[in-house]
Parts: C-alpha cells; sequence; structure tokens
C-alpha cells in the first residue's frame, strides 16, 4: 500500500489572507488562474489580491479559463506566463481553473517544449509550486496531482500522465455560499462520483478507503442541501467542501473509473456538465458490481438502493437520455483506454459498457 499526498491541506474561515506570509516562499512573481467571473463574485480574487500585495508579491491574473479547460488555452497561459516571468502559480475556482494550473505551471517551468509534452509520458514532470483554492464542492483537484484538458482533435478529455500536486490547499467555505443551485449540485454529485470509483476500484487500499469514509460520512447528510441547491451556513459549506477535498484524496491513490471515463465524451459532445455526466452513468456502474459492495456504497453515500439513487439524481440534476450514435461514440472511446477499464472490478467489454451507459 501507498499513501502520498505532498499537499498542505487547509481548510478554515479566511484560509488565504490567515496564511499570506506562505506564499511569499513560494515564488517572486505570482500567476493568478481563473475563470471570468465567479472568483470575483464570491470574493475569492479580492482575498488573494489582497494576500499577494500585503507580501510586495508581484502578480499577472490569468482569467481565461473555459470550463473544461483546452489545450490552447493553457498554452496561452503558459506564454503569458514565460513573458512575465512568473515563478509560482496560484488557481481559483472549480476543477477548471485547478486543473489547468497545475498544466500551466508544468508548461511554464518547461517553457521551451510544445503542446505535446503535456501527454508525453515518463519525461520530466518538474512544474513550479502551485496553490489551489477550491470555490465549488466536487473538484478534488486540490489534494491530487490529477490535471484533466479537453482535447479538441480526439473530441474528449484525457488526464496528463504528469502528476502535479499543489504544495498548498486553502478551502474557505464562504466562497461556497454563493454558487449556484447547478453548480453546487453539479460539483457534489461530482465528489460523490469519486468517493463511489474510489471504493470501487481495483487499485483500492485500506489507505485510500480511509479517505473514502470519511468522504461519505461527510457527503451524506447534504441530500436535502442538493435538493434545495441552497446552503444555510458555513458549516454546510465547510461539510460539503470536505466530502470533495476527501474525494480528491481517495483518487489521488486509485483514480476514477467508468463513470468519468464515459462522462468525457458527453460532455464534449452535449455539453453535459461534468458532475451531472458523471452521475448519468453511475446506477449503471453500481448494477455491475458485487451486491454486498453495491449495498455498502448506497447506504454509506444515504441511499436505500438503486432506484431510491436514480430519484435523487432525477430530482438535482435529470437524466438525460443518451441518442445512440452518441452512445456508440463514448462506448468506443472508453474500450481504446485500458487503464480507465483495468480500474473497474469486474470484467469489462462492449456490452458491459452498453448495459451502463443505456441503464
Amino acid at each position: 500500500m501507498l499513501l502520498y499526498i505532498p499537499t498542505k491541506v487547509i481548510e478554515e474561515p479566511g484560509a488565504v489572507l490567515n496564511h499570506k506570509e506562505d506564499l511569499s516562499a513560494l515564488g517572486t512573481k505570482c500567476m493568478v488562474v481563473t475563470g471570468k467571473h465567479s472568483a470575483r463574485e464570491n470574493g475569492s480574487l479580492a482575498d488573494v489580491q489582497e494576500a499577494l500585495e500585503s507580501q510586495h508579491i508581484p502578480y499577472v491574473v490569468f482569467d481565461k479559463i473555459e470550463e473544461n479547460p483546452s489545450i490552447e488555452t493553457v498554452m496561452e497561459a503558459r506564454d503569458t506566463a514565460v513573458a512575465e516571468q512568473c515563478d509560482f502559480y496560484l488557481g481559483i475556482g472549480g476543477g477548471s481553473p485547478l486543473d489547468a494550473v497545475k498544466a500551466i505551471s508544468l508548461m511554464a517551468y518547461h517553457k521551451g517544449e510544445t503542446a505535446e509534452y503535456l501527454y508525453k509520458a515518463n519525461v520530466d514532470s518538474t512544474a513550479y509550486p502551485v496553490v489551489c483554492i477550491p470555490t465549488t464542492c466536487g473538484t478534488g483537484s486540490e489534494a491530487n496531482g490529477y490535471s484533466i484538458l479537453t482535447i479538441h482533435e480526439k473530441r474528449t478529455k484525457s488526464s496528463l500522465p504528469h502528476k502535479v500536486f499543489p504544495k498548498m490547499a486553502l478551502i474557505d467555505p464562504k466562497y461556497l455560499l454563493s454558487v449556484p443551485a447547478s453548480v453546487l449540485r453539479n460539483t457534489a454529485l461530482d465528489a460523490l462520483c469519486h468517493l463511489v470509483e474510489s471504493e470501487l476500484n481495483t487499485k483500492a487500499t485500506d489507505y485510500s478507503r480511509m479517505f473514502v469514509e470519511a468522504g461519505f460520512k461527510a457527503w451524506k447528510p447534504n441530500r436535502d442541501i442538493l435538493k434545495s441547491g441552497k446552503l444555510e451556513s458555513e458549516e454546510d459549506a465547510a461539510r460539503m467542501l470536505r466530502a470533495s477535498t476527501f474525494g480528491g484524496m481517495a483518487i489521488a491513490h486509485t483514480g476514477t473509473s467508468l463513470p468519468h471515463g464515459l462522462s468525457y465524451g458527453l460532455t464534449y459532445e452535449s455539453g453535459t456538465a461534468h458532475g451531472k455526466a458523471c452521475a448519468r452513468f453511475l446506477a449503471g456502474y453500481l448494477s455491475q458490481v458485487a451486491q454486498k459492495d453495491r449495498l455498502h456504497v448506497l447506504d454509506a453515500a444515504g441511499f436505500l438502493d438503486l432506484d431510491d439513487l436514480q430519484e435523487f439524481l432525477r430530482a438535482t440534476c435529470g437524466l438525460e437520455e443518451i441518442p445512440d450514435a452518441l452512445a456508440e461514440h463514448i462506448v468506443l472511446d472508453l474500450s481504446q483506454n485500458p487503464k480507465k477499464l483495468s480500474a473497474a472490478p469486474f470484467a469489462v467489454d462492449p456490452s458491459v459498457l452498453y448495459a451502463i451507459v443505456n441503464y
């Protein structure tokens, strides 16, 4: 067994400003990586700017990260970072900015390399220091080394072979309080999928399941919150963020499995939000595992059976129909990903994948 999460995780109100001195030890100029709107609306960008300025750290803001960030956007940010001579990187937001900031840091460190380096295996994965500040409750990217980018040429998404763990994760529940209901639901479902796919995984160990167990304990009380789409307190927000971070810690050791693998093509082709896309295949995935394992996971997450899970998903995010042509595309795409297939704790062939898609 192996336990390895070289990230200092700090969860507390005011985390960014409370630990501003730690930022000055990471480098001399910072690139702040985020999207256009949410970091400004929830106050996280203002806190980061105040923290950096209080430490007299120059910075540049790159706020062009789209949902499901592309290789092209990462390379644009890399070129800006190199020109600005940035030597540490801070990502703010959901999975898109946090995944992107790792890739940007990697490519800025290897500034002479082209975009092909992103998906080169068995090469140097050294990157500049990264700090992650999550403002949604699903990614877990603040506590693992994964970076998943959109590959337009292949019409899908794929995880980099490089592992870039953040040096530090600063988690403040207040940033989650202003998140729209749809984002709250979709990202929380991503966290649920992380927990399920890590628990029911050929790479699972007692160490990884320790994080899964803690994650389910934090996730289970949130069903009514997700149905209403409204957080009532910072305590609720902290619990949901904690479930997400534990999920990120779990998949740091196991990776994800078939629901995530099937989701990538669905997201690319239909624009379905990532967490919703993963959850679309969750009941189908659970239908394939041994009954005792299925019942254990459902109980840990607070569901009576698969019908109860499906009813909850319909009530919170909906379960869209998948046209035959799209089903064929995503099954074929995943069939060519042996790493994802091998993570499932049961034999997988195209008929099994179709059964999950059509469940």
